[in-house]
């Protein structure tokens, strides 16, 4: 495929998120080198140095290379702008907030194509069949055959901007993980251990469970930053605690109980009876695979 031809530095490329760029880019045809303070001189692709702090090797892959990935922190990558900032190359960050950057990048005054990804899921699982979202904070050809590789990986891709990012960022991420952290600190309250839930837990719970399992055995870097960096996390988790508090206040009479099934239900529009059957079927494989 020629749509991404030419030459790659994935800074921050010997991390998850970078290695699976790395290894993505090099199978469309790319030369790619890995640019990581925690490289070893030996291997031949990588370049040890620090891109907020450039020395010659790293400033002629800045000025070579066609793409730019920064699989790297928040900071570094705000801070490795100056750096980029006479570059041609296409730039790609891989940032879980994409405000702070997109007011940075406007303020250089960068007219240069600069694209920002979120890929929704874990590195290990690949972008075949998942989500990613695309903020295209300076457009042009570059970026949209940027795109169409991405997609051409399997990909479905959102294009918004990076306030509406930040906001289904809150609401997918942000929500979603504090919601499964709370369910599991309150079951560590309860003094039940596993053995015991599991034994007769019914398909809901042991759903949660594995996602307590899944998330609280992650690392916790990657979930702190979420929960952390996001312009919206705070409203977002106090608009979680709002909504318990009204769990809890509903289940003094049926009515009350009825009405809030009712609102959360609303939430969901007219995916409801699509995503009821999408949980009936996720339920028959947890149930198939417990049996074997």
């Amino acid at each position: 495929m020629t749509a991404a031809s030419g030459t790659a530095t994935v800074v921050g490329g010997l991390g998850a998120v970078g290695g699976m760029f790395v290894e993505l880019l090099r199978a469309e045809g790319l030369t790619v080198t890995v640019v990581d303070t925690a490289g070893c001189d030996a291997d031949r692709d990588v370049v040890v140095g620090d891109i907020t702090a450039p020395r010659d090797r790293v400033l002629d892959l800045v000025e070579s290379s066609s793409t730019i990935v920064l699989a790297v922190p928040e900071q570094v990558a705000l801070a490795a702008l100056p750096t980029l900032q006479e570059s041609n190359a296409l730039v790609v960050d891989t940032l879980s907030v994409k405000s702070r950057m997109d007011a940075a990048i406007a303020d250089t005054g960068r007219v240069q194509e600069f694209l920002g990804l979120n890929p929704m899921f874990r590195p290990s699982l690949g972008p075949h069949g998942r989500s990613v979202i695309a903020v295209p904070y300076v457009d042009g050809p570059q970026t949209r055959k940027f795109l169409d590789v991405v997609r051409s990986w399997g990909a479905s891709v959102a294009v918004m901007n990076a306030d509406r990012h930040d906001r289904l960022a809150a609401a997918t991420q942000v929500l979603t993980h504090a919601s499964v952290l709370a369910f599991g600190v309150a079951l560590a309250e309860l003094g039940l251990s596993a053995d015991e839930l599991l034994a007769v837990a019914p398909p809901p719970h042991r759903t949660l469970l594995a996602l307590l399992a899944r998330i609280a055995g992650g690392e916790p870097e990657v979930y702190w930053d979420v929960q952390a960096g996001n312009p919206y996390a705070e409203a977002t988790r106090k608009t979680l605690f709002d909504a318990a508090t009204q769990v809890d206040s509903s289940a003094g009479t049926l009515g009350d109980f009825t009405t809030l099934m009712k609102v959360a239900e609303a939430a969901l529009g007219d995916r409801s009876g699509e995503l009821d059957a999408e949980c009936q079927s996720l339920f028959e494989r947890i149930a198939e695979g417990h049996r074997e």
